[in-house]
């Protein structure tokens, strides 16, 4: 695992940076191919990963920075000081969402049957970034003895020469596999937002198992729970309800 893969002059490349580039890249064109398939207006698919991205940056950028609300009291340079580090996942996603949203309401295109669309391509986005996570050593796991330990020599996120549980690794093959089911999906659905559901259902599910084994709770808390478990119980009935409506074959509208 090493973030920093090579430079070339004054210029660094970063394992994570890659990696992200490498999931909006597959993601875009995964959208792309899917849309001209399906003759939907594949011209859209570029504007609209652009605006799910720059919303989802600023969606995480955000969260990250009010679970760290105490921090920022404390001292207002922190917000100055994390510009270019720190995100909330939940927060970009519910920040991509609303971005999508917007274009599509700008636009006038249907935002459940375009959200279909682009569900298995951000888990396949999401996979990506989380071997960026292991490469850079962020989002790492809780210490542990057992036989499936991974251990990081040279980070800056994660506590260096201990084994820990490899949750970068697990997140990763869970949203490939979560690629492959909302794939599946959609191939099967019935109605326009089933796919979206099935997104939000299947990801909150593994992201509040997970965080069962992650070593870095500094993150923040509610009560006994993770912010990310906290939210993820919010997400999942979110899910649930759309794909409730949707099951009776009808579309799911806001």
């Amino acid at each position: 695992m090493k973030n920093e893969l090579f430079t070339i002059g004054p210029f660094t490349v970063y394992g994570y940076g890659l990696m992200i580039a490498v999931g909006v890249m597959a993601a875009w064109i995964a959208a792309e191919y899917r849309a001209k398939k399906m003759k939907m207006q594949n011209e859209q698919i570029f504007y609209l990963v652009i605006w799910c991205l720059l919303g989802g940056m600023a969606g995480s950028k955000l969260l990250f920075w009010i679970t760290e609300w105490k921090e920022i009291l404390e001292d207002p340079g922190f917000l100055l000081n994390t510009l270019t580090d720190g995100y909330v996942i939940y927060g970009g996603i519910i920040g991509g969402i609303l971005a999508g949203w917007l274009y599509c309401r700008v636009k006038r295109l249907s935002f459940f049957a375009y959200f279909d669309l682009l569900a298995p391509s951000v888990a396949l986005a999401q996979g990506f970034g989380r071997v960026g996570c292991l490469l850079a050593g962020c989002c790492y796991g809780m210490e542990t003895g057992g036989a499936l330990a991974i251990t990081f020599h040279d980070s800056d996120f994660a506590p260096n020469n201990v084994p820990l549980v490899p949750t970068q690794i697990y997140s990763a093959v869970l949203d490939f596999l979560h690629f492959g089911i909302l794939l599946f999906a959609a191939r099967r659905k019935k109605a326009d937002g089933q796919v979206a559901a099935c997104y939000l259902i299947f990801y909150s599910i593994g992201r509040f198992i997970l965080e069962f084994f992650r070593g870095d709770l500094i993150r923040g808390s509610v009560g006994i729970l993770s912010t990310s478990q906290f939210i993820s119980i919010f997400i999942l009935a979110a899910g649930l309800v759309m794909l409730t409506v949707c099951r009776k074959g009808r579309p799911f509208r806001i």
